[in-house]
């Protein structure tokens, strides 16, 4: 229920009440409130869901009446919302999401990531009541217009998880993202390295990386788990992943969990591998490198860990550096290609993932199926593995027709 009131007269005067004479008619006498001339003259009074008294006030009588309608309509069908709620910013319930929100160690930086370059330049003034269907399908086209289908998703998903705890929290009365379906990742066909490119790669390595680069060929490790590996997860026979390194925006670079709990794997190694770890453990020792241990997120430790690939100063690989030293390696390598007179390149653009391709394409074209592929790259499920490889196995000649003829003749 909602109630109007005269703040400016006495609902209940008394014997000693001063009769109004500016607002007093013959029909109504009204009698002076201590609030008389004081502030807006009408009052809305209700209690809200959560039995809370709550007061508006208003200038005019036909305003109060109005408002008065309105809450009770909204408290009766249970979808009012507080004024003073609905007037909180997009960034204000944004922040809130994202500190009650369980993320992984990494998605918790690019949430942040994504809310501030993607998300707040927009929205993050705007009333979170005021965003509407409109709002988000502009925002949609303008973001599509600079950014990849794949990466707005980040976004796309921190924008509309915002919206709902807003919806749910009964801030909003409706999610203005029903309906609205963000566009749909398009994943460009990967152009494996050829294997003289990759060959190059290798030998166009330092001695200090020319394993590391080996091993990505030959693993399909992803850079992350390539750093983070210890001299106990890598043997003769197979090499263990069960944490990453981890470079943060800000910070230093810490051990954390792998990607997905896919990510957990062990990958078997090329015997002709074997006489090369032995050899680069014997000429670079693995480090002790005093490091925060991150893998459960519930204890994090500082620990000593023997890194099997570190900087030349003894320390963590770091992303920038790193990028420094593979830029030189492609350059050699291509030199090399050149004076041998070969017609293959490495991509200018390539990077170590590109080794991580590599391994994929020649786990496919020797007859490896979805699923295996999926289990050696640590794939959340097939459907990733075949979203980004599909067009691999598509060269395989087809002989389904023969498969057929080989059963019903």
């Amino acid at each position: 229920m909602a109630k109007v009131y005269d703040r400016w007269h006495l609902s209940r005067p008394g014997s000693a009440a001063v009769r109004c004479e500016e607002h007093s008619t013959k029909a109504t006498p009204v009698y002076v409130s201590s609030e008389h001339g004081v502030g807006k003259r009408w009052q809305v009074r209700y209690r809200d869901l959560s039995g809370e008294q709550c007061k508006e006030n208003f200038e005019r009588r036909p305003q109060a009446d109005s408002r008065a309608a309105k809450v009770k309509a909204e408290l009766d069908g249970g979808t009012f919302v507080p004024r003073q709620r609905g007037r909180e910013t997009f960034r204000e319930v944004a922040e809130r999401w994202r500190e009650s929100a369980i993320h992984r160690e990494r998605t918790t930086s690019n949430v942040e990531r994504a809310l501030r370059l993607h998300v707040y330049p927009t929205f993050g003034a705007r009333q979170i009541g005021s965003i509407q269907s409109s709002d988000a399908r502009r925002w949609m086209k303008e973001r599509a217009a600079v950014i990849a289908p794949s990466t707005f998703a980040t976004p796309w998903n921190c924008f509309t998880g915002v919206l709902k705890m807003a919806y749910q929290e009964g801030l909003i009365t409706k999610h203005p993202c029903d309906g609205v379906e963000p566009p749909k990742p398009v994943y460009p066909e990967v152009q494996p390295l050829h294997p003289e490119a990759m060959k190059a790669l290798i030998a166009a390595s330092s001695k200090r990386y020319r394993l590391l680069v080996h091993l990505a060929a030959a693993s399909g490790l992803r850079g992350g788990e390539l750093f983070g590996l210890e001299e106990k997860h890598v043997t003769p026979g197979a090499v263990v992943v069960e944490q990453q390194l981890i470079g943060p925006d800000k910070g230093v670079p810490y051990l954390g969990e792998p990607k997905t709990s896919q990510s957990y794997r062990t990958v078997p190694l090329p015997k002709s591998l074997a006489a090369e770890v032995e050899a680069y453990k014997a000429a670079f020792p693995p480090r002790e490198v005093w490091i925060e241990d991150r893998t459960n997120p519930r204890k994090p430790v500082w620990r000593s860990a023997r890194l099997l690939f570190t900087s030349q100063n003894g320390g963590q690989l770091r992303r920038g550096s790193w990028a420094r030293v593979w830029g030189r390696t492609v350059n050699r390598a291509n030199r090399a290609l050149e004076r041998s007179g070969s017609a293959v390149r490495v991509p200018s653009a390539a990077t170590l993932h590109d080794a991580r391709h590599f391994y994929a394409s020649v786990l496919i074209s020797k007859g490896a199926t979805p699923k295996q592929v999926q289990r050696r790259l640590g794939h959340a499920k097939p459907s990733v593995t075949l979203n980004v490889y599909t067009h691999l196995w598509e060269t395989d000649e087809d002989q389904t027709a023969d498969m057929i003829d080989s059963v019903l003749q």
